[in-house]
């Protein structure tokens, strides 16, 4: 072969591979970002891993075995990535891991990192859209956040494990060929991941729901928080939550639990967020909503986005996240209503 057709060669076999990891990366890239999420409890650590893992697989087409498929060589490539981003940091929490608590009438402190937090995600970029109802049932289940919180208390390849075989329906064999490992280890580290997120998971004497019955009444519990919360009816959103109910605040630790500390909250600091307007958003696969707070100098700024933990028909947390110079524009949301 003379240079000029070792060129040709050269350059039709790298537009073959660019198609390939071109087509692949479109095709999964939705669901790499919800598996990657599920592992990194942040959204934007979620996009930032699979845009590693898209980069190593262009780098490495050319070692890539044709013996696994394309999709299962995607997801060693970002569970690697997960698995060297979880080791470089903490373990990332909700305010009510970090300690007992909190008084209505208690100061909300200083603003922590924001690498504290499990950070919410909309469902546009981690849910697929075209998967089937089961599929599509299971994809939201896994990304509330009590079950995102759950996940960060597994050792990171515990919870790999647990989101490829509970999550993706992965089979022993293919999960152990992933890590690397033997089936027999892959069953012992799903055992122990399944037995702590038991342990955790939380108990509000309600019976679980079917799917259908659950979503009517989430649909319907929000239009009444929404309704609620522009009028600024305290005893109307008091009346929707759990005699437990949490409120929390990331950036702040502060969280208060308990319907009279809430009240006591929104009649209090909180009466500042009289007058909001909100739009309605996906996100985590839960009942959500962005909130506009008025501004001191007219108008209305970006104030929150709430996420909504629903067990029957109360809410059992309001999971109100602050940093919206990050999370407005992740949520293609103005910067007015």
């Amino acid at each position: 072969m003379n240079k000029l057709e070792s060129n040709v060669a050269g350059a039709t076999h790298a537009t073959a591979r660019d198609g390939a990891v071109t087509q692949a990366l479109s095709l999964y890239r939705v669901e790499l970002t919800g598996y990657c999420y599920r592992m990194l409890g942040s959204a934007f650590e979620a996009e930032d891993a699979v845009q590693e893992t898209s980069m190593r697989a262009w780098r490495g087409f050319d070692q890539f075995e044709q013996r696994a498929s394309m999709r299962s060589w995607l997801y060693r490539i970002a569970t690697n990535v997960c698995l060297s981003m979880v080791s470089a940091r903490q373990r990332r929490a909700r305010p009510m891991d970090l300690g007992p608590a909190w008084s209505a009438d208690s100061a909300i402190g200083a603003a922590l990192d924001e690498s504290t937090w499990i950070e919410p995600i909309p469902d546009a970029i981690a849910l697929p859209l075209h998967a089937d109802p089961v599929e599509q049932l299971v994809a939201r289940e896994s990304i509330r956040l009590a079950f995102i919180t759950a996940l960060q208390v597994l050792p990171a390849r515990q919870r790999a494990v647990l989101i490829l075989c509970d999550v993706l329906h992965w089979q022993a064999h293919e999960v152990a060929d992933l890590l690397g490992t033997t089936e027999v280890s892959v069953q012992s580290a799903l055992q122990r991941a399944r037995a702590t997120l038991d342990a955790k998971r939380p108990k509000h004497g309600t019976e679980e729901q079917r799917p259908a019955l659950r979503n009517a009444t989430e649909r319907a519990l929000l239009d009444r928080y929404v309704d609620a919360f522009t009028r600024f009816d305290i005893d109307q959103l008091v009346s929707l939550l759990h005699e437990d109910a949490t409120l929390s605040m990331p950036p702040y630790a502060l969280w208060l639990q308990g319907t009279e500390e809430i009240r006591r909250w929104w009649h209090g600091p909180g009466a500042k967020c009289a007058g909001s307007r909100v739009v309605r958003v996906a996100a985590n696969g839960s009942p959500a909503i962005a909130q506009y707070r008025p501004s001191e100098s007219g108008g209305y700024a970006p104030f929150a986005i709430h996420v909504l933990d629903i067990v029957g028909d109360r809410i059992v947390a309001q999971n109100s996240f602050l940093d919206t110079a990050r999370l407005f524009p992740l949520f293609g949301l103005p910067a007015r209503p």
